[in-house]
């Protein structure tokens, strides 16, 4: 999947087409930076209505390549490599939403079918 990504683009534009690829994973963005297995605090969260102009360090426009096989970790990073923008990815677990943090070194396509096999043991 390519990312593409704009500067008058919102925020909810890309966790939306995120969402389409990985639909028991999403994505939210925060102001400041977390380390490998850390969090974000909830009101570091960006405003899903923000602009990637407003809402990053850097402005650059383009894409980026998302894999099933990557990890969280590499997708994270390269979000802050490229736009200069935190991303954490969370995983569906029954009705609610839970931080990657501990697994972020699983792929992005083991992430998806975890959260296949929680919500549908919620039932």
């Amino acid at each position: 999947m390519i990312l593409t990504i704009s500067d008058n683009q919102k925020l909810s534009d890309v966790k939306d087409e995120f969402n389409k690829m990985f639909p028991f994973l999403k994505l939210e963005f925060f102001k400041h930076k977390h380390g490998v297995h850390g969090g974000n605090a909830k009101s570091d969260m960006l405003s899903s209505d923000l602009t990637f102009k407003k809402a990053s360090k850097q402005h650059n426009e383009g894409g980026i390549i998302i894999k099933e096989n990557m990890s969280v970790a590499n997708l994270e990073q390269l979000f802050q490599d490229v736009f200069g923008i935190s991303a954490q990815v969370f995983r569906k677990s029954g009705r609610s939403w839970i931080e990657t943090s501990v697994t972020d070194d699983w792929s992005l396509k083991r992430q998806n079918e975890e959260g296949r096999e929680l919500s549908s043991l919620a039932r």
